[in-house]
């Protein structure tokens, strides 16, 4: 299983990718990285992951996906600051995912604050 694509879309296998982050032996250097590793977390089942890097202002209480959602594709829009220098940065992008009802997309602006020396993700805003 780790020579398989990475869910994020990086082009590289997740044992190099996303999944350094989900077992905590890395820790996102940009916002966009964290918000590709949160995507890949959701799409892996790995929803400790999610949990861990929310903003405990904003975390609920349950982060577990829709029973038989299945994550299908991330395409990463734009980004504003959330570079290994900033404090605050924000990622647009869409989602794509299938449930019983068919397919469908997410599209949204993720914004991310770092939280003693990582990134954590806040909330989202309309796009």
């Amino acid at each position: 299983m780790t020579g398989t694509a990475c869910p994020c879309g990086s082009g590289l296998a997740y044992a190099s990718c996303c999944e350094p982050l989900h077992d905590g032996r890395a820790a996102a250097t940009t916002a966009e990285q964290l918000m590709r590793s949160r995507y890949s977390a959701y799409a892996r089942g790995r929803t400790d992951h999610v949990f861990r890097t929310w903003h405990p202002r904003t975390r609920p209480a349950d982060v577990e996906p829709a029973p038989g959602l299945v994550w299908t594709g991330l395409t990463v829009l734009d980004t504003e600051a959330g570079g290994p220098d900033d404090t605050e940065g924000v990622v647009e992008f869409e989602a794509s995912y299938v449930t019983s009802e068919g397919p469908d997309v997410l599209h949204e602006r993720s914004r991310f604050v770092r939280r003693a020396g990582r990134w954590v993700y806040l909330d989202a805003e309309a796009p």
